[in-house]
């Protein structure tokens, strides 16, 4: 298969992290923190390294400040319904995931919060408009980094300088960023980073996490056991412990931390690099061929590997991907990616789009193909 979905899951993943997960699996599969033996202590100790891991990549405050989440729509609910009071104001945008949206919107709907969602342009986001919209009682502004339909990367640190000024808390949804573009949380004013373990970080389904930066303190929302505490009431106060109740997924956080190694050594720009480089060959394409356009500006400094096309009239997104799976074996994503918002302020709900996104062990041979598909399958619309 010609595999062109890595925005949804990174594939294949680099070969140390399946024998990172081979190993563990035979070796170290104990309950992290719940016993004394040779095994559960060295379950610890892989959740331990990887957060060791976490703060250099990322450049964080502590390793006690990584939270292992089941994946970033995990952590991006443990941020939004740890931190909100009633009375909040929070703002959001049109770019935004439903991990995002879907909770914020809720609280809205049951009165617990006013929200603003702020548009975006071509796909960016003007951080004047962030400062336009902030009142007295915003709490919490909730943002992605890169888009996951447009591929559009945001001006994070201008964002984040205005929201810090505001003196609220800025969420980050690094979704489609962790791994690669350059995150440093000693400098950024990010107070809440929220990504998941299985994209651009090379780790296996069901693995992500949380940085709780030193402005914020989360209120627990998923409450049981700790492992190294049994003897409280109620959920303890230190960090991690307090955000991860339930015994963690250290099999898959195992394979992250070898994928966050991969990418550690090989250096965040050359995957986006590669992700680009490729994607240009489609945005040309997507140029020189009637009726297919992209959704979004295209400024190859300032996007990563996920590009959404436009469809001629007469096909569906959803028949391109359903023909590009069974005749021709290339995955590629087609319809809304969870995103409705945006797709509404382009004009393609509820449709929506066909979204590609190579990944660093796609070829240009691949991206030929791709092409080549949708010429054949168009070849009696246009």
């Amino acid at each position: 298969m010609i595999y062109l979905d890595n925005a949804a899951t990174s594939f294949p993943k680099p070969e140390t992290v399946y024998q990172a997960l081979d190993k563990f699996a035979r070796t170290s599969l104990a309950n992290p923190g719940r016993a004394g033996h040779k095994m559960a202590m060295a379950a610890e100790r892989t959740l331990d390294d990887c957060r060791h891991a976490l703060n250099r990549f990322f450049g964080g405050e502590g390793i006690e400040r990584w939270i292992f989440t089941c994946n970033c729509t995990d952590s991006l609910n443990i941020a939004i319904k740890g931190l909100i009071k009633p009375g909040d104001h929070v703002i959001t945008s049109d770019l935004e995931h439903n991990s995002v949206s879907r909770p914020l919107r809720k609280l809205e709907k049951e009165g617990v919060i006013t929200l603003t969602r702020v548009a975006s342009t071509d796909g960016y986001l003007d951080p004047e408009s962030i400062r336009q919209a902030l009142t007295p009682k915003t709490s919490l502004v909730a943002l992605t980094h890169a888009s996951n339909v447009l591929g559009t990367v945001q001006p994070i640190d201008a964002i984040g300088a205005i929201v810090r000024e505001a003196g609220a808390l800025f969420l980050v949804d690094a979704a489609q960023s962790a791994g690669l573009v350059p995150i440093d949380l000693k400098t950024s004013t990010i107070d809440l980073l929220a990504f998941p373990g299985h994209k651009a970080l090379y780790g296996p389904t069901g693995t992500g996490a949380l940085y709780v930066g030193p402005r914020a303190n989360p209120r627990a929302w998923r409450e049981g056991g700790t492992g190294g505490d049994s003897a409280s009431e109620t959920q303890p106060q230190q960090l991690p412990y307090s955000l991860e109740g339930g015994t963690p997924n250290v099999l898959g956080v195992a394979g992250l931390a070898a994928g966050i190694a991969w990418v550690a050594e090989r250096g965040v720009d050359v995957a986006r690099a590669h992700e680009v480089e490729l994607l240009q060959k489609v945005v040309d394409w997507a140029d020189a061929n009637e009726g297919w356009s992209i959704a979004g500006r295209w400024e190859p400094a300032t996007h990563v590997g996920a590009l959404s096309l436009i469809v001629p009239e007469g096909i569906s997104p959803q028949e391109i991907g359903g023909i590009l799976d069974g005749s021709f074996d290339i995955a590629i994503r087609p319809g809304l990616h969870c995103s409705p918002y945006i797709h509404k302020a382009l004009g393609t709900f509820p449709d929506g789009t066909i979204r590609l996104s190579p990944g660093p062990f796609s070829t240009e041979a691949e991206i030929d193909t791709f092409l080549g598909a949708l010429e054949e399958i168009t070849a009696g619309v246009l």
